[in-house]
């Protein structure tokens, strides 16, 4: 342990070496006889051993100026015996520890400068974990305030999404979804997903989120909201990013939908005929990749009580189970109608089979996913 001493006294000086040097621990002593002097350069020593009477400071000043230049030192204050509360003082003014001079001996100084040590480093530990805490706190809320809340009015809609982002501890990714639904009657519905991974891409996934609902509010035409989003995402990306995205546009009397796809997956239809994934016969290059790019939209009908499953391609890359093998959006959306199948009530509570999907594609995967998920499950409630 390494102590620097600030004391103007030869004497007292020479006791704290002695007893230093009778002390079982290893100590290296290094002393100074004014504030100014230890000011003078960083100091590096583990404890200051600090006199209150000192020929350029007097009380507690010195601690509080010792504290400002080594935040990270631990401080123990040299008191005279009519002095004992100035001690007391000096501790409630940041110092880790007092000794009253002349009531000292090798071994007591030696403990108390290596507890006032520990004291300080638990005191760093403890800080730093309070910052870290209050930040995590902050991130938690910005983050659950950056996801969406869909803009839906009609009753005989319901619009579940879960989202699970791929980085350790956060709570948003490059993933992104939203719906609005228009005064027309008129639901857009999108799902996107940003190349790569950490809170670049999760910014710019909330930055074309809120462009595309900004624009789909204001009334754009669907031919031109993916082309003006694209030119957000060529504007606001910092490295060589694109995005794969599907948007939606759903008919008033919902038996029809529009479907753009810029290089994402489709999404399924389950509805009385069965359960298909839509045409990608019209599959557009992602976003980001020709700046003159257009998305030709497919339309398809659609049957009264129908349900659309939207995903991220997260969902199917982890394994399928079989070694190293991709499950593959197939065979998951195989997967999902068989767990349907099983919960016939299911309409109930579609977030618990959103969940159930998730939960069963990462027991295949021997483990959470890897990529950022984001699963929605929009259902039509035929009128009765």
């Amino acid at each position: 342990m390494s102590v620097l001493l600030i004391e103007d006294d030869d004497g007292d000086a020479l006791l704290v070496e002695e007893m230093l040097a009778d002390a079982l621990e290893p100590t290296t002593l290094q002393r100074v006889v004014t504030l100014a002097e230890a000011l003078a350069t960083p100091i590096r020593a583990d404890c200051v051993l600090l006199d209150l009477a000192l020929p350029d400071a007097m009380g507690l000043d010195s601690v509080a100026r010792i504290r400002r230049a080594a935040p990270g030192t631990a401080v123990v204050v040299l008191t005279g015996r009519a002095d004992e509360r100035t001690g007391q003082a000096a501790v409630a003014a940041g110092a880790q520890d007092y000794l009253v001079k002349n009531q000292v001996d090798g071994p007591l100084l030696s403990k108390a400068l290596r507890y006032a040590w520990e004291r300080k480093r638990a005191e760093q530990v403890e800080q730093s974990l309070r910052e870290q805490q209050l930040l995590a706190s902050e991130y938690t809320r910005l983050e659950r305030g950056l996801l969406p809340t869909p803009l839906l009015a009609s009753d005989e809609l319901s619009l579940v999404a879960r989202y699970r982002p791929g980085r350790d501890g956060a709570l948003l990714g490059g993933d992104f979804y939203d719906a609005v639904e228009l005064t027309d009657g008129t639901l857009h519905v999108i799902i996107g997903d940003v190349s790569g991974h950490g809170p670049d891409e999760a910014a710019l996934g909330v930055a074309l989120r809120i462009a595309w609902r900004s624009l789909v509010l204001a009334g754009l035409p669907q031919d031109e909201v993916l082309a003006t989003v694209q030119q957000v995402l060529m504007h606001e990306r910092i490295h060589n990013h694109f995005a794969t995205v599907c948007a939606l546009s759903v008919a008033p009397d919902r038996r029809s939908v529009r479907m753009r796809l810029a290089g994402h997956p489709p999404p399924l239809l389950l509805s009385g005929a069965g359960a298909d994934l839509l045409p990608v016969d019209r599959l557009g290059v992602p976003l980001g990749v020709l700046p003159d790019a257009r998305w030709e939209a497919a339309e398809i009908d659609l049957e009264p009580g129908w349900t659309l499953l939207l995903c991220t391609d997260g969902i199917f890359e982890g394994r399928s189970g079989n070694g190293v093998e991709l499950l593959g959006q197939e065979d998951m959306t195989a997967l999902f109608v068989d767990l349907l199948h099983a919960r016939p009530d299911w309409r109930e509570d579609p977030t618990e089979a959103l969940d159930a999907l998730i939960a069963e594609v990462e027991r295949r995967n021997s483990g959470p996913l890897d990529d950022d998920v984001a699963v929605v499950l929009l259902t039509h409630q035929e009128a009765a």
